[in-house]
């Protein structure tokens, strides 16, 4: 069957990779991470990955302790460098070939976050795994995810939630009345400043035309089902 998406960005927040355990990393849910985007990749994708760090640091700590921002921010891009390095080995331990490329050189763990090379890595097969977020405090790893596929070139950001399988109006582990949205615009996301993204990173998707599917990643089939145009979760797009 004819693939959906030719090229993706899979967003995964730092929590999708915690366990329920105090350890910040989890071996089970990095393998169910790996093994979904092999199955993309088995399937002729090219799959290309943005990480965030609330494992383990969060930018609100920062006040807490007498931390300033911008230092704080670039302390989360190691954490995002931390977790690239992670899901790199998942991916190498069952045979996918992985490229981690960061924003902030280092050359000893990771090579440079070049545009034109992570194109030739996704040409390649290799799943590029972007860390270090833009290189630039204040900026969120959600901009920086918009900013990576933007600049090489793919069809969707698919932003594979724990717990969440889709946009809804308001909280619906809180409010038992809040509306699922199976398809919203992105002026519709603004204008109700529903918190799928940050207001950088959905200027960026509206302006490029980029879709974004939000969709549970407790379920391996839901990466499938994306791949085969079946409308789960939620698809956010460029209105009229």
């Amino acid at each position: 069957m004819k693939n959906h998406y030719r090229r993706v960005l899979l967003k995964l927040s730092g929590e999708a990779l915690k366990g329920n355990a105090s350890a910040i990393l989890d071996a089970q849910h990095l393998k169910e991470i790996a093994k979904s985007i092999k199955i993309m990749k088995d399937r002729g994708v090219e799959v290309a990955v943005v990480v965030g760090a609330g494992n383990i640091w969060r930018g609100n700590l920062a006040q807490s302790i007498g931390i300033e921002q911008s230092q704080a921010d670039y302390m989360g891009m190691l954490g995002t460098i931390i977790n690239a390095l992670a899901l790199q080995s998942s991916l190498e331990n069952i045979g996918v070939e992985t490229r981690v490329m960061t924003s902030i050189e280092m050359d000893e763990i990771a090579g440079p976050y070049i545009q034109k090379k992570a194109i030739h890595h996704l040409e390649k097969g290799r799943v590029v795994i972007f860390g270090g977020g833009t290189g630039n405090p204040y900026f969120t790893t959600d901009t920086c995810a918009a900013l990576r596929a933007c600049e090489v070139h793919c069809d969707a950001i698919l932003m594979a939630k724990n717990g969440v399988d889709g946009v809804y109006s308001s909280d619906p582990r809180v409010d038992k009345n809040a509306k699922f949205y199976e398809t919203i615009t992105y002026k519709e996301l603004l204008q109700k400043d529903l918190k799928v993204m940050d207001n950088t990173a959905v200027g960026l998707c509206m302006n490029r035309g980029l879709e974004i599917r939000v969709f549970s990643m407790q379920n391996t089939e839901n990466f499938v089902k994306i791949l085969d145009g079946e409308n789960i979760g939620t698809t956010i797009k460029k209105g009229e």
